[in-house]
């Protein structure tokens, strides 16, 4: 049984799989969670093992109520739950608001907002201490689109992370004398697989030396802000949304 244990949603590729790989060597048993991808996720646990940690990879649509009791079910089955990254989401090819479907809407809100809810809703019935457990931490993975809007290609993806940053404040208000404490991640331009299913695989070669440090960010350099906030080291911080921007503003 691993002492804590940290569940991360679309753990399988980019800043999720990153998360996981740093989770795991700073003493965390990984719950690798996944939706497709089963070769990616294993991938991801092999690099874990290979290193000495403990890891599983499990398939859940976060949208799905049934299946995230299924990841959180692993992550008891592991040991304590001492975190959660709720980093699972969507993004879809560039589109005006006036050419967006309501199907388009309903898939990407439910798997980027309802999925997000959901999964802290488990984490906090675990870790609450007014549920019995004994505290831990949750980071919502937001984006830079939530503050810049995405006009003219992703409005629908910038604001269901506007949703997560409001409820990563509502959500640390409510259980901030439960034990739990509940931050967010704002990355902006970070070099992953990710823009391609925005229909721009090369997006962050063609943004990067626009960012005042001159280039995208890397899914590493997230994971690095993701597990301070896990830490003991980041004990007085709640409520907070952190921006990994390579200096790029983000507005107010």
């Amino acid at each position: 049984m691993a002492d804590k244990v940290l569940v991360v949603t679309g753990g399988s590729r980019g800043i999720g799989a990153a998360v996981c790989r740093l989770g795991a060597a700073r003493g965390f048993g990984v719950v690798v969670n996944y939706v497709g991808n089963v070769a990616a996720a294993e991938a991801v646990c092999a690099d874990i093992h290979g290193a000495g940690g403990e890891a599983v990879a499990v398939r859940g649509d976060v949208s799905v109520a049934e299946d995230v009791e299924h990841i959180f079910a692993a992550a008891d089955r592991m040991g304590r739950l001492a975190g959660l990254c709720n980093n699972a989401g969507m993004i879809a090819p560039a589109l005006r608001v006036e050419a967006m479907t309501a199907e388009r809407l309903n898939r990407m809100f439910a798997v980027n907002v309802t999925g997000a809810v959901l999964c802290a809703g488990a984490a906090v019935r675990r870790m609450s201490t007014g549920h019995g457990g004994a505290g831990g931490a949750i980071v919502n993975i937001s984006s830079a689109a939530a503050k810049l809007g995405g006009a003219g290609a992703y409005a629908d993806y910038a604001a269901s992370k506007g949703a997560i940053d409001t409820f990563t404040v509502g959500l640390a208000l409510e259980v901030a004398a439960e034990g739990v404490r509940v931050n967010g991640v704002r990355p902006g331009i970070i070099d992953t697989e990710f823009h391609a299913a925005g229909g721009a695989p090369d997006r962050a070669q063609q943004l990067g030396p626009s960012v005042p440090m001159g280039r995208a960010g890397t899914a590493e350099e997230v994971a690095e802000v993701v597990l301070w906030l896990m830490s003991d080291g980041a004990g007085y911080v709640t409520g907070t949304t952190v921006a990994v921007t390579g200096g790029r503003a983000v507005g107010p």
